[in-house]
């Protein structure tokens, strides 16, 4: 089992962030572009944690070079369902240097993009160190 799902799984958000490497770079399933570096990124997975509610991994898969690594989760945003699965990619020392989350119906990506977006000011000033 890959250590980003187990610390999910144990909801140890600080446990997730310090697998992070300081130039991660997040693509997000409801913005048009990338977020780069563990900063920006460390606040968005703890937005999620607050906004994803009975979150579970359902699978694993594994790349052939053991680096790729994909995670699938179900989860709900309010009394939307929704299916997802985190895309992550590692360098030879275990950080997690790409994260690419894709969710599905429609209508739970629109849920997601409404909570995440009416937390995005704390987002931002939690990525600034505020």
């Amino acid at each position: 089992m890959h250590a980003f799902r187990k610390a999910v799984e144990a909801a140890d958000v600080d446990g997730a962030i310090e697998l992070l490497a300081d130039d991660v770079v997040f693509v997000s399933p409801v913005a048009h572009r990338p977020y780069e570096g563990k900063a920006i990124t460390a606040a968005i997975l703890r937005g999620v944690f607050r906004v994803f509610e009975d979150f579970r991994y359902v699978s694993e898969f594994d790349g052939a070079d053991g680096r790729e690594h994909a995670l699938l989760f179900k989860t709900r945003v309010g009394d939307r369902k929704l299916d997802g699965c985190d895309f992550i990619r590692h360098d030879e020392h275990g950080k997690i240097t790409e994260f690419m989350v894709m969710v599905r119906p429609l209508s739970g990506a629109n849920a997601l993009a409404e909570a995440m977006g009416a937390q995005f000011d704390r987002i931002e000033r939690e990525a600034r160190g505020g």
